[in-house]
C-alpha cells in the first residue's frame, strides 16, 4: 500500500513541488514521508487490531451515556495526539501546514486500518467550515478546541421526514437575543437523523453544526431552501473567560495549548432520541437527536441554544464547504475499504489451493491442486479490484491536490482547479463508492463460502462500504448534480476544461506505442460523453434530460477513470518491474473490460429514453 501511495504522490503528482510555495516551504519529501510513517504506526497499533472488535461491540446507550469500546477512545487519543486533526492548519493553530494531499494520504491509511474508528475525521471538516465562515471568536472557541482534540464535531442536515431533501427541513431557529461574543443567539427546536458522532463520551464536548430555518415575520417557515441558516449548537454551553489585560503568549515554548481557556457550562437542550444500527460502520455512533424537547433547559428554558454562523439564510452555502470536503473523504474511505478487501483476497488466493491447471488435454487429476490465483477467473477478479481501487485512489489524490491548488496556487491556476473540482466532486464521491464496493463483492467471491463468514474480514469490508453509496448524497443526487448542474454551468466551461486536460493526456499517450490504442479509445469515449451531454439537453426539457442521469454518471465516471489510469502509467519508470507490469495490466483491463460499458449507459442518455420515468406506479 505504501509503495502505491509513494508512487502516486511523488512520481505522478510530484507533490514535493508544493514545497516551493511559501505555505509549505518548511516541508520536503522527507517530512511528508515521516507523516505517513507516523500514520502507519498508529494505524497498525491502534486502529487495525480493533476493527473487528468495534464491529461486534456496537455503541450502546446505558441509560445515561453512549458507551464505546476503550479501543475507540485510545485510537482517537493517538490520532489527536499525533497532530493529524490540525495537520493542514497554520502553525499558530497548532498545525503542521501540510498540503491537503498529504493529509488525505495519511487519512487513507487510517481508513484502510478501520474506517469505523476513523470517523473523527468529520471533526476536521466541521472545524474547517468554521475557519472559513465563523467569526473570530467562533474560530477561537470552537474550531481550535476541535483541532486540539479536546472536542469533536458533527454535521446535522438530514431529518426523519426530509432525508436528503433539504428544502423540507423543519428544524426552527428563533432569535432570542444579540448573544455575546459568540454571535446572535437563537433557540432551536427540531429533530436530526443519521448524525455520525452525534452522542458519545470520547471527548468532553461535541460541536453540532445544525441547519435550521429562521421563520418569517409571521412566525412561519418559508418553503424551499430560503431561510435555511447554519448554527453552532454545542452539547455543553461554553463559559468565555474574562478579558485578559495581558496579550496571550505567542505559539511556541511555554504557550498555552489552544482552546484551554474556555470552560464548559450547563448541558444544552440536545438529547439522544435513539441510536441507528447500520449494517456497516458499526463502530461509529450514529444518532437521532432532538433539539429543544425540554429534557435539558439551559438558562431555565426549553430550546437548544445555537449561535448563527455566517449570515441568515446562507446556511447551505456554508454547509457545502463541509459537504464537498466530506465527499472527497467518502470517496477515499470507499477506496480504502476496497483496497483492504483486495489485499485480503490477494493473500487468500495465493494460499488457498483448489483445482488443477487446464492443459491441452484437459485436467490431470494426478496433479496436485494449485493455488487458486493460478486460475484465469481469479486473476480477472483480482485485476478488476486492482483497477478499481488503485484508479480510485489516484482520482482521490488528484482531487486533493486540486484543493491545495485552489488554496495556494496563482490566481488563474487556483480558479482552474476550483472549476475542475466542481465537475469532479460528484465523481470522486460516487465512483469509488460504487466500484470499490464491487471490488469488495469480488473479494468475497474469491473467498468462496468462507467469504460470508466472520472468520475472514471481507464480509465486514463489504458491509462497511455499502454505506458509502448513500453517505453524503446518494448516487442519484450526485448524478443530478453532475448532469443537471456541473457539466452545463457557465456554458459548459467546466466540462470543456476537463476535456482539455484529457486531450493533453491523450496526445502524450499517442506517442507511446503501448498506449496509443488506449489513447484512441479514450478519445472516442470523450467524444461520446460530449455528444450524449448535448443530446440529453437538446430539447431543453429537464425531465427528459435527467431521466437517465445515473447512467450518465456511470459513463462519465468510467471515462474519468480511464483518463486517470492513462495519465498515471505515463509516470512509470522506464525499467521493468513487477510493480510496473501490474500497473500496465490494470490499464489494459480497464480499457478492455470496463471502458466499453459506457456505450450502453450513454445510449439511453442520448435517446432520452423515458422507460423508467414514464412507467405508471401501478405497473410495479
Amino acid at each position: 500500500m505504501r509503495a502505491i501511495l509513494d508512487f502516486l504522490l511523488h512520481r505522478w503528482l510530484k507533490v514535493e513541488t508544493l514545497c516551493e510555495r511559501p505555505r509549505f516551504a518548511d516541508h520536503n519529501a522527507e517530512t511528508f514521508g515521516a507523516v505517513l510513517d507516523t500514520a502507519e504506526k498508529i494505524a497498525k497499533e491502534k486502529f487495525a487490531p480493533f476493527n473487528r472488535l468495534v464491529d461486534l461491540q456496537e455503541p450502546h446507550f446505558d441509560g445515561e451515556k453512549v458507551v464505546l469500546p476503550q479501543a475507540t477512545h485510545d485510537a482517537f487519543a493517538a490520532y489527536a495526539g499525533s497532530g493529524m486533526l490540525a495537520a493542514a492548519q497554520d502553525y499558530e493553530l497548532g498545525g503542521m501546514q501540510l498540503p491537503y494531499t498529504v493529509e488525505a494520504s495519511a487519512n487513507a491509511i487510517f481508513s484502510m486500518a478501520s474506517v469505523s474508528i476513523s470517523w473523527a475525521m468529520l471533526t476536521v471538516g466541521n472545524a474547517n467550515l468554521l475557519m472559513a465562515h465563523g467569526t473570530e471568536k467562533q474560530k477561537e472557541v470552537f474550531a481550535k478546541n476541535e483541532f486540539s482534540g479536546r472536542w469533536m464535531g458533527t454535521m446535522c442536515l438530514s431529518e426523519p421526514q426530509a432525508g436528503s431533501s433539504l428544502s423540507d427541513v423543519a428544524t426552527k431557529a428563533v432569535l432570542e437575543d444579540a448573544g455575546d461574543a459568540l454571535g446572535p443567539r437563537y433557540r432551536l427546536t427540531g429533530n436530526k437523523m443519521w448524525i455520525s458522532g452525534g452522542e458519545h463520551e470520547v471527548t468532553e464536548n461535541i460541536v453540532h453544526l445544525v441547519l435550521a430555518k429562521i421563520p418569517d415575520v409571521d412566525g412561519k417557515l418559508v418553503p424551499g431552501t430560503r431561510g435555511i441558516s447554519l448554527f453552532i449548537v454545542p452539547k455543553f454551553l461554553v463559559t468565555l473567560p474574562a478579558p485578559s489585560p495581558q496579550p496571550s503568549p505567542a505559539r511556541g515554548e511555554g504557550a498555552e495549548p489552544i482552546g484551554t481557556r474556555v470552560t464548559l457550562g450547563e448541558r444544552n437542550d440536545v438529547s439522544l432520541a435513539g441510536l441507528n444500527h447500520k449494517c456497516g460502520w458499526r463502530g461509529t455512533t450514529n444518532a437521532l437527536l432532538n433539539f429543544g424537547e425540554g429534557r435539558f433547559k439551559p438558562d431555565g428554558k426549553a430550546g437548544a441554544i445555537g449561535y448563527l454562523v455566517g449570515k441568515p439564510g446562507a446556511g447551505l452555502s456554508c454547509m457545502f464547504h463541509m459537504m464537498n470536503e466530506a465527499r472527497i473523504g467518502v470517496g477515499l474511505a470507499a477506496t480504502m475499504l476496497g483496497m483492504a478487501g483486495y489485499e485480503a483476497s490477494l493473500d487468500y488466493a495465493k494460499q488457498r489451493t483448489q483445482g488443477r491447471p487446464i492443459t491441452g488435454t484437459g485436467k490431470d487429476a494426478a496433479q496436485r491442486p494449485v493455488p487458486i490465483i493460478e486460475h484465469a477467473d481469479i486473476k480477472r477478479m483480482l485485476l478488476a479490484q486492482k483497477a478499481y481501487c488503485e484508479g480510485a485512489l489516484a482520482l482521490a489524490l488528484y482531487c486533493a491536490k486540486l484543493v491545495d491548488e485552489t488554496h495556494t496556487g496563482e490566481t488563474d491556476a487556483a480558479a482552474e482547479a476550483k472549476l475542475l473540482l466542481e465537475v469532479l466532486t460528484p465523481i470522486v464521491k460516487s465512483w469509488p463508492s460504487e466500484w470499490c464496493l464491487e471490488a469488495n463483492s469480488l473479494a468475497i467471491q474469491i473467498h468462496g463460502g468462507y467469504g460470508y463468514t466472520r472468520d475472514f474480514p471481507v464480509e465486514q469490508f463489504w458491509r462497511d462500504n455499502r454505506l458509502n453509496m448513500i453517505h453524503e448524497g446518494t448516487h442519484g443526487i450526485q448524478a443530478l448534480d453532475l448532469l443537471g448542474r456541473k457539466v452545463v454551468m457557465d456554458g459548459g466551461k467546466g466540462l470543456t476544461l476537463l476535456a482539455t486536460k484529457m486531450n493533453d493526456t491523450i496526445m502524450r499517450a499517442m506517442h507511446v506505442p503501448a498506449l496509443a490504442d488506449h489513447a484512441q479509445a479514450l478519445a472516442r469515449a470523450l467524444q461520446r460523453v460530449g455528444a450524449a451531454t448535448k443530446s440529453a439537453w437538446s430539447t431543453g426539457n429537464p425531465t427528459e434530460a435527467l431521466a437517465n442521469a445515473t447512467p450518465y454518471l456511470q459513463a462519465f465516471g468510467h471515462t474519468v477513470l480511464a483518463w486517470v489510469w492513462l495519465d498515471v502509467v505515463q509516470s512509470l519508470p522506464a525499467e521493468q518491474s513487477a510493480f510496473k507490469d501490474g500497473k500496465l495490466a490494470a490499464v489494459r483491463y480497464f480499457f478492455h473490460y470496463e471502458l466499453p460499458k459506457i456505450d450502453a449507459w450513454l445510449a439511453v442518455v442520448s435517446s432520452r429514453d423515458l422507460t423508467c420515468a414514464n412507467l405508471a406506479i401501478d405497473s410495479f
